[in-house]
């Protein structure tokens, strides 16, 4: 039968194998072994398939696609190790010897008889396989080769298994998950030297004899080693035991409060000593009584002579301990309510000269307050603080201390906001107010209060301040006699100042900011009462 070079060349399932073409693929084939790399070698293959029966096709990504003449009609991936049936229909060598063992011997395709000897490589199909383009299949990679260089493609995204604990890493990764990341690699503890796994890092470190820990009553820090020492001797929180614990005293207190303790129950722990030495004297005597009872009758009539006289010289001896505790336990008292009293004078005094002081505080700064002459440099320091809360969205408010216009004049004081990032209409600005307070001179003065004000933050390199000038209006309640120590009502400008321009010009220098304010009071009340504006945005409320 002849076949023509279209049906030798085809890998359709009508191509033709009969003892005329057998001859000629035979020296075809014998070619072609010798170009076959080693993988693709028929014998190479036919050990390969010997020593993984269950290896199936290539389950691989081939671009272009795959076409179905290279598909295994089993596992439906490329054929791998090709071998071909008699009746024409190509298998990965391992798919259909494990088909004709469990399912029978026949063709899964056409159901035709089929024996496993009946099977034979088909090298020109492995060759052409080998030749087809596939992509790596390792995520990330977008390398493309043919399929015979896949197992030798050094991809560096390549996932191997960690020696130490098994999860799944790049290769090009392996060794910094070794030394950083995996749960199983071996560490060195700084404080005793030891050895253990990552995983149980915590467990070591709870159990580490030189680890650092924290004494649970004085908050200590100190070695583990040594903390049950520093709780039974030193630690002055810790709970101990009263002294006269065997004299019966049940209480328990921190180690530093002992020493009152002592003192203030003096008298009960002498209670419980006497109580504690009568009851031994008296165990003492009814011992040497029963003993006196069971000596022999010889010694009977002595014995009985003599213990009662040795019990009444105890009792006595008891007596005169017991006269002196108590005699030592009056004058204790006495002592103690001296000292009370003496402690209660002393409080008393201590309470007296503290309210002086606040007084004396409180006319030394309204004396300075009063120096100022209406022209006052408010020092804001550690402004970087309030800057982070301001954009941490925290509200920043603050007071300048109190001054006076002169002397007798106004006494006011300045108030700033840093407004957070979420304010309305003005988010990231400076506000800045003039607020009037109670002062040493109120009564003296007209009302409300007139005048003008001039509202500065220095610039501390160039001298570029940013200004603003502005004129009170009487018929406000900010200008107005207050009727507590500060007005609630203040006058000035909601966005004075942005703060980018903080760091735009040298108005913050050493992490401290000026504010200056100058007051020039006008007590003419027959002068315009109109505000005068110098810009756009108008000072408000």
């Amino acid at each position: 039968m002849a076949c023509s070079d279209t049906e030798k060349s085809s890998f359709g399932d009508g191509a033709c194998y009969d003892s005329e073409y057998s001859s000629c693929a035979a020296a075809m084939e014998k070619e072609s072994e010798s170009c076959l790399s080693p993988t693709e070698n028929p014998s190479t293959i036919s050990v390969s398939s010997s020593i993984l029966p269950d290896l199936q096709g290539y389950d691989v990504e081939f671009d272009p696609p795959l076409e179905s003449k290279y598909e295994c009609p089993i596992c439906l991936m490329g054929l791998r190790s090709a071998v071909q049936t008699p009746c024409g229909h190509r298998f990965c060598n391992s798919c259909i010897k494990k088909s004709i063992r469990d399912t029978g011997q026949k063709c899964p395709v056409d159901n035709e008889l089929l024996l496993e000897d009946q099977l034979f490589l088909d090298n020109f199909a492995n060759r052409e396989i080998l030749s087809l383009t596939v992509r790596c299949p390792n995520i990330g990679c977008t390398d493309k080769m043919e399929l015979r260089h896949l197992e030798k493609h050094l991809c560096k995204f390549a996932r191997v298994p960690c020696p130490q604990c098994q999860e799944s890493v790049r290769k090009s990764h392996l060794d910094e998950h070794k030394s950083q990341q995996c749960l199983q690699r071996f560490m060195t503890c700084p404080n005793c030297a030891g050895s253990f796994v990552y995983a149980d890092k915590q467990i070591h470190e709870q159990m580490c004899p030189f680890a650092n820990t924290v004494c649970d009553y004085c908050e200590m820090v100190l070695i583990r080693d040594q903390l049950a020492l520093h709780c039974d001797t030193d630690c002055l929180k810790a709970p101990v035991a009263c002294t006269f614990s065997t004299f019966g005293c049940r209480e328990k207190m921190p180690r530093n409060e002992l020493a009152q303790h002592m003192q203030e129950f003096t008298q009960m722990h002498m209670r419980y000593m006497a109580e504690f030495l009568r009851s031994q004297t008296l165990n003492s005597c009814l011992t040497s009584s029963v003993a006196g009872h069971s000596s022999s009758d010889e010694r009977g009539a002595s014995s009985k002579a003599v213990e009662p006289c040795r019990c009444n010289q105890e009792l006595m001896n008891l007596q005169e301990t017991v006269l002196e505790l108590e005699g030592r336990l009056v004058r204790q008292d006495q002592q103690i309510r001296e000292l009370c009293i003496h402690n209660d004078t002393q409080k008393t005094q201590l309470t007296d000269l503290r309210r002086k002081l606040s007084s004396l505080e409180e006319a030394t700064r309204e004396l300075e307050a009063q120096q100022y002459q209406g022209v006052y440099v408010w020092r804001l320091e550690t402004f970087s603080a309030h800057l982070r809360n301001q954009e941490a969205g925290q509200p920043v408010v603050l007071h300048s201390p109190p001054f006076y216009t002169g002397r007798p004049g106004y006494k006011l004081c300045l108030r700033l906001h840093l407004q957070t990032p979420s304010a309305p209409r003005c988010s990231n600005y400076i506000s800045l107010f003039v607020h009037t307070m109670q002062g040493e001179f109120d009564s003296q003065l007209s009302w409300p209060f007139q005048g003008t004000i001039r509202l500065a933050v220095l610039d501390q390199v160039e001298g570029q301040h940013h200004l603003e000038v502005m004129e009170t209006k009487p018929d406000l309640q900010a200008f107005q006699r207050p009727t507590v120590q500060r007005n609630p009502k203040g006058f000035g400008y909601v966005t004075f100042l942005h703060l980018q321009a903080l760091k735009q010009r040298g108005f913050v220098k050493e992490d401290v900011l000026l504010v200056r304010c100058e007051v020039t009071p006008r007590f003419d009340a027959s002068l315009r009462r109109e505000g005068v504006q110098p810009r756009g945005p108008e000072p408000s409320l």
